[in-house]
């Protein structure tokens, strides 16, 4: 590894395939240009101290356990499946459709019979998560036949086995295919990972600190807006009380000493209903403005 005034160049895995753009988006709102030629496994990103380098979601954990990379983003269900022996940084709450969780779940046919894990004794499950959905089972006591692996398009597959086990954050596909869901075997967000060799490295685990805070700081900013007015002093009560409890505004005396400037931040489903209160409550010259990184 190769030196930047005396500390340690860091090589991230960055996942390639569903994730992707949402990453390289994530990136670019922490205050990172990451950008990615068509064919390329070889990212480049504005940081003198990051290498990148793109693998599939699936194998990350491994490529972090071993070192070949410093640190990935995946999801947790793939470090569940490989069993990998990874230090989990933090957690960041996005994905490729919503800030939900996915779930992994078992499934069958509306019209199937199947009602619980007991039913599918000595079936046959086609899925991805090969070695989860086998501790699953074990975990139920519930002897199948076999636990295939299904290499993609799997919820299709659910009328020539006996059932699927399959990833969604929506369920749309489940209900476009007339699939019911038996259970959810595991739930499911991504994750920053590090080896545990880089993070024991000071100066490397400085820079994952730092990264962490960035990217956790633009999730943050993601659902909320900032706000700014002008409120009357005689006035001020009545718009702090309609503020947000939690949130704490900042006032400023303005060069009018009859009006001050309340700057606020507020989730983006609360601003739309606050906004025609706070102007009916006299507040003018209201501002609402994007945020990039939010930091507590």
């Amino acid at each position: 590894m190769r030196k930047q005034d005396d500390r340690a160049l860091l090589r991230i895995g960055v996942p390639k395939g569903s994730l992707q753009d949402s990453t390289i988006d994530l990136f670019g709102r922490a205050g990172y240009k990451l950008r990615v030629a068509d064919r390329s496994y070889v990212p480049t990103i504005d940081d003198p101290e990051i290498d990148a380098v793109m693998f599939r979601a699936q194998e990350m954990s491994r490529y972090v356990e071993d070192g070949v990379v410093d640190l990935g983003i995946t999801g947790f269900d793939w470090v569940t499946e490989s069993g990998s022996d990874v230090h989990e940084v933090c957690e960041l709450r996005y994905s490729k459709a919503t800030s939900r969780p996915a779930r992994w779940v078992l499934a069958v046919p509306e019209e199937s019979k199947v009602r619980s894990p007991a039913d599918l004794a000595d079936g046959i499950i086609a899925t991805e998560l090969v070695n989860t959905t086998r501790r699953y089972f074990e975990r139920h006591n519930v002897e199948v036949k076999r636990v295939e692996f299904s290499w993609g398009a799997t919820e299709v597959k659910a009328r020539l086995v006996d059932a699927i086990v399959d990833i969604t954050e929506t369920g749309s596909s489940l209900r476009a295919n007339n699939l019911r869901v038996v259970d959810t075997i595991l739930t499911s967000t991504t994750r920053l990972i590090a080896n545990h060799a880089a993070w024991a490295d000071d100066g490397k685990r400085e820079k994952i600190e730092s990264l962490a805070m960035l990217l956790l700081a633009a999730i943050e900013a993601r659902n909320t807006v900032g706000l700014k007015m002008n409120v009357l002093r005689s006035n001020l009560g009545e718009i702090l009380a309609l503020l947000p409890a939690e949130k704490s505004p900042t006032v400023s005396a303005l060069a009018d000493d009859q009006w001050v400037a309340v700057d606020v931040i507020v989730n983006d489903h609360v601003e739309r209903e606050l906004v025609p209160r706070l102007h009916r409550a006299g507040a003018t010259g209201i501002i609402s403005y994007p945020l990039n990184k939010v930091i507590h």
